[in-house]
């Protein structure tokens, strides 16, 4: 039996992102939002049980990755899907006002190609190379929830949506270092970027609340940039 609680832990991320398919498509951005939390939190549990028991397993990887293409792949592209369906555009676009929204599909096709470089890819122990799925699944989720009136307040900002997502879509299967929250030792030294970066997230999360997950993925993307603009210089 404790062989198969990893596996469990990854079902129960699969099923959070059925359901917040289910709620994107209805147009309940808050659910869906909430759903892709839970699948996230999961998603974090399945692995450390899965170490701490001593039982992963090439099945339990494969596992991993198939639910996270539903919940961090699948699920914010069906949120941008409805978002972009609802938006007005601009009269010279209104012909394509029906086949436009289905471009928010493609954000899902590369998270997929993304989860899949991830498995093959063995530079990604203590860090990653590329935007995690879960860091753009969240950004899109807060966003569309946060931001909604913005979003709609201007018929060009369908357009500003379907750029970013080729933005982020770009960022996904990228070559850009980024750093995990993987901590070795709790000090501070050698843990400094890491420290900073939870601490600003703190107060993004205070005053801009569910805007801020948005802010911090964006503050994430940022501080990676700078850190390997860095390096690289050194």
């Amino acid at each position: 039996m404790k062989k198969h609680i990893p596996n469990m832990i990854t079902c129960c991320n699969l099923i959070s992102g059925c359901i917040a398919v289910v709620f994107a498509l209805e147009g309940n951005a808050t659910m869906s939002l909430i759903w892709i939390v839970a699948g996230a939190v999961f998603d974090f549990f399945d692995g450390m049980t899965a170490r701490l028991l001593h039982v992963s397993s090439p099945i339990g990887k494969e596992l991993d990755s198939l639910a996270d293409v539903v919940t961090f792949g699948v699920a914010p592209s069906a949120m941008l899907f409805y978002e972009l369906s609802i938006m007005d555009y601009p009269f010279s676009m209104e012909f394509a006002r029906q086949a436009l929204p289905f471009v928010a599909f493609i954000m899902a096709a590369f998270s997929a190609l993304r989860l899949a470089k991830f498995n093959l890819d063995e530079r990604q122990t203590t860090s990653f190379i590329g935007l995690p799925t879960p860091a753009n699944a969240l950004f899109w989720a807060s966003l569309l929830t946060g931001a909604d009136t913005l979003l709609e307040s201007n018929t060009y900002m369908s357009l500003v949506l379907i750029g970013i997502m080729f933005v982020s879509c770009y960022l996904l299967v990228s070559e850009i270092p980024m750093f995990a929250l993987k901590f070795k030792q709790w000090g501070w030294k050698g843990n400094e970027v890491k420290y900073i970066f939870i601490a600003s997230s703190i107060v993004l999360l205070l005053l801009f609340q569910i805007k801020g997950i948005a802010l911090v993925i964006a503050w994430y993307i940022l501080l990676s940039a700078i850190i390997n603009k860095t390096s690289r210089k050194q």
